[in-house]
Formats: structure tokens, sequence, C-alpha cells
């Protein structure tokens, strides 16, 4: 009964020392996995960029989109401030104008949540375009323009 065990303990470390010697042999070669992307399912990127806009487009590859979605986002908080700031200025000092501060206010919000609104379905639709490939090229061809996308074979 402990011979078949030997046996087939000795196969096995002759396989496993084969194999390392077969790794050993080709140290430069890679193996990748047939799909070593992570995709973002487009909800998912959606549901972020609305929580933080741009933090949808970074997951999605476009990191340039979603520090463009942070720099806006930036700008209409320091905006909001700023105008909340002017108006109690003017309140506090009987100056007339603070209700137009107060309006201007409330439009820095509007356009605080267009860009929270907006960040999402651009990130919705990045998700879905993930795949697609870049090397689409629009160029101008006699008689109009001429769109060429090469499709993998």
């Amino acid at each position: 009964m402990t011979r078949p065990i030997l046996v087939l303990a000795a196969a096995l470390v002759a396989r496993g020392a084969a194999a390392q010697r077969v790794v050993a042999a080709a140290p430069d070669t890679v193996v990748v996995a047939a799909d070593t992307v992570v995709r973002l399912r487009p909800i998912s990127a959606a549901w972020r960029s609305l929580l933080l806009p741009g933090w949808g487009q970074a997951a999605t590859g476009r990191a340039v989109t979603g520090a463009l979605f942070v720099a806006w986002e930036g700008t209409t908080l320091y905006m909001m401030w700023k105008a909340r700031t002017e108006a109690e200025y003017f309140e506090e000092s009987g100056i007339p104008g603070a209700g137009g501060k107060r309006q201007e206010e409330e439009d820095w919000l509007v356009l605080l949540v267009f860009n929270h609104l907006f960040a999402a379905a651009e990130a919705f639709v990045a998700g879905h375009l993930q795949d697609f490939p870049e090397e689409l090229e629009i160029r101008a061809v006699p008689g109009g323009i001429g769109a060429r996308l090469p499709l993998p074979r």
C-alpha cells in the first residue's frame, strides 16, 4: 500500500521539478490572462459621479474628464461661499443688494446640482463605451467626411 503512495509522491515531485525547469528556461516570458481589464458597470460609474463628480470618469479611465468635473465642482463651491459671504456682509452693513447676492448664491447652487447630474450622465455613457476602440479616425475625403474604424479580428 505504501509503494503506490511513494510512486505517486515521486511523480508529483518530478512534475514540479520539470515545471520549475520550464519556468527557469524562459524567465522573460510573461503569461497574461485573456482579459485582465476590470470593467466598471455603467450604473456604478454613474452613481460614483453622482456622489462625487469625476470619480466615475476616473474609474472608467477618463482621468482628464474627471479632473474637469472636479475643477468645476471646486469652482461652484467657492463661488457659492463667496456669494454667501458677500450677502452676509451687505446685510450686516446695510448696503442694498443683499437680495441679488442671495440670488447669485442660488444660481451657483443650481450649477452645482447640474454638475452632479451631468457628471453622472457622462460617466454612464463612458461606462458603456469603455471597450470602444480609440482608433477612430475622421478625415475629409472627396465629396464629404469619412470615418474609419478598425474592428478587432
